[in-house]
């Protein structure tokens, strides 16, 4: 038995102090504003969290892992090491690896690579292809978090541009579909418009007039489109643009049937920071302007986008020099991920609980998670203790991804995450992850 006593437990849109009891893997008590019996604080382990929050353990439903076949920049266990240490207790992987996650041979291969060796819980998108219709028509909706559509330019075969292929897949796949939405002929336009000004070498600060607002808006509306038509559970990832905004509604998750995400990076970098970081904060789609960065955690306020994640998506610093024709696009960013948001709270612009529910709660609730997400009696406990207090500076010798940057190298956040637990073990305790692996989740579908 482990005793959190005395935390503030941050859930459900309440901040109260209180005291979580785990046996096994899960949350057997919650004692809120009560005291814990003398009995059991004899009997457990007792984390004394006095001055901390305790939160349920952060979803990351869009991070890039690397395995297999890209493993030089990142791969899982590296990956959900970082991840740990940053509070993340579960994630879902994206299918752009080698071979492409487009098979179910290749989706059994992920979750058993994952099964030796992710410190974090795990599921993987199968991607979408123009011609993998009946690989697609296999996975299994209790252990496959959704289906990924690249609505916009991709490695290999996994652009989805034929019309036809993609209206089948709306149409026919009864299960999830996430969206990367970028339009492949205006972003081909804008780069034969910029070469002729600067030849090969466009430098950075063009990346997002190359990779545009409206780019993004109208592979974004054909998306919306596409599922208003065919009543399709659809979930457009890493929206960039205020206009995208306008795709979307202000109510209660339980209600839609179209959803939106939001980016960390999105949150916190824009266009004016490509002069100082160059193509270190270079992401598909692009950091924009201030004002769609405002926009954008505005429409998190709101309820009008539901989720917030990371793309987490490591490469090597050497692959990140160059212009925006040869620069890699992509960045480390799932060990800072809550740090951000919760310096976000500091600076009064979104509150902690509003973090817990668009961190934890919605992907859990969004994709169907079973018993994760919450800080519940009977639910798996997977958790994390923050002091608000203490500050916390990323340098490299803390960093944890297999690439060793990150670009918020040298910041130094207003709170550092102490403890995380997984599944009902210590998994990461003061700077230290402990060797726990994590499950395969399931889904309540």
């Amino acid at each position: 038995m482990i005793l959190i006593h005395n935390a503030t437990i941050i859930n459900e849109d309440n901040s109260v102090k209180g005291s979580v009891l785990i046996e096994n893997d899960l949350i057997s008590e919650v004692y809120l504003n009560e005291k814990v019996p003398e009995g059991i604080i004899k009997e457990a382990q007792v984390i004394e969290a006095e001055g901390l929050w305790l939160l349920p353990g952060v979803i990351d439903d869009q991070v890039h892992f690397r395995e297999p076949g890209l493993t030089h920049k990142g791969d899982i266990e590296t990956e959900s090491r970082a991840a740990i240490a940053g509070g993340v207790t579960s994630f879902m992987e994206m299918p752009n690896t080698l071979p492409q996650t487009v098979t179910i041979e290749a989706l059994n291969n992920k979750f058993e690579l994952a099964s030796q060796k992710s410190y974090a819980n795990y599921s993987f998108f199968m991607g979408a292809t123009n011609s993998n219709m009946e690989e697609l028509k296999k996975i299994n909706p209790k252990k496959v978090c959704g289906i990924k559509i690249f609505m916009g330019s991709s490695t290999g075969n996994m652009l989805v541009d034929n019309k036809k292929a993609l209206e089948t897949i709306f149409a026919e796949v009864n299960m999830l579909i996430a969206t990367h939405c970028e339009k492949e002929e205006i972003i081909k336009a804008n780069v034969e418009k910029y070469k002729t000004e600067f030849g090969y070498n466009i430098p950075i600060p063009y990346h997002p007039l190359i990779r545009s607002e409206e780019a993004c808006y109208q592979s974004s509306s054909e998306a919306v489109e596409l599922a208003h038509k065919y009543g399709t559970r659809l979930h457009v990832l890493h929206l960039s643009t205020e206009k995208e905004l306008s795709l979307f509604e202000s109510k209660p998750l339980s209600e839609k049937k179209v959803t939106g995400e939001a980016c960390v990076h999105h949150l916190w970098f824009t266009d004016e920071e490509y002069l100082i970081m160059g193509s270190q904060i270079k992401w598909n789609p692009a950091v924009k302007t201030r004002k769609d960065r405002d926009a954008i955690l505005q429409a998190v306020n709101q309820d009008k986008l539901d989720v917030i994640a990371t793309d987490h998506a490591p490469h090597l610093l050497s692959e990140k020099q160059g212009g925006c024709l040869q620069a890699a696009s992509g960045g480390p960013l799932i060990q800072h991920s809550l740090q951000v948001m919760l310096e976000l709270v500091k600076k009064g612009k979104i509150t902690k609980e509003t973090v817990v529910k668009k961190m934890s709660h919605a992907p859990a609730d969004l994709f169907q998670v079973y018993k994760r997400g919450y800080i519940k009696k009977g639910y798996f406990a997977d958790m994390v203790l923050i002091n608000p207090e203490k500050p916390y500076t990323v340098t490299q010798e803390n960093i944890l991804y297999k690439c060793k940057w990150s670009p918020f190298e040298g910041n130094t956040f207003s709170t550092t995450i102490e403890k995380t637990i997984l599944n009902g073990k210590l998994a990461f305790d003061n700077g230290i992850v402990n060797e726990v692996r994590g499950k395969a989740l399931k889904f309540d579908r």
